[in-house]
């Protein structure tokens, strides 16, 4: 069975850094995209970053300049680094893959748990 397990939040002060991780276990053969997205309460969640297996990548405006997301191919997961970080970007952070191969097929829509990244002083 294929899950996507994030780690890395926590509660930061304003102008810090965080470093989120994910990491997708299971028997998988491939991935190509993975992605971040947030959701802070009452808002609806957001797309914050993605990168592809042909090392393609796409930040939202609102972190572009702080964040930067990279990928382990081969370890199947992704790392979202932040910083500079805001109130603003006081959220649940979830992990996202949109298609997984797997040698029994395909599987599609995979979220991880969600990690708490609270910035605050």
């Amino acid at each position: 069975q294929v899950q996507l397990v994030e780690s890395g939040g926590g509660l930061v002060q304003p102008g810090g850094s965080l470093r989120l991780s994910c990491a997708a276990s299971g028997i998988i053969s491939s991935i190509n995209a993975m992605d971040w997205y947030r959701q802070a309460p009452e808002k609806e969640r957001e797309f914050v970053a993605g990168a592809t297996s042909s090392g393609s990548t796409n930040i939202a405006d609102s972190v572009k300049g702080r964040f930067t997301v990279s990928r382990d191919i081969a370890k199947n997961t992704i790392t979202l680094q932040m910083n500079s970080l805001k109130p603003e970007d006081t959220a649940v952070y979830y992990c996202n893959a949109p298609v997984i191969m797997t040698p029994k097929g395909i599987g599609f829509d995979y979220w991880g748990q969600g990690t708490q990244v609270a910035v605050s002083s």
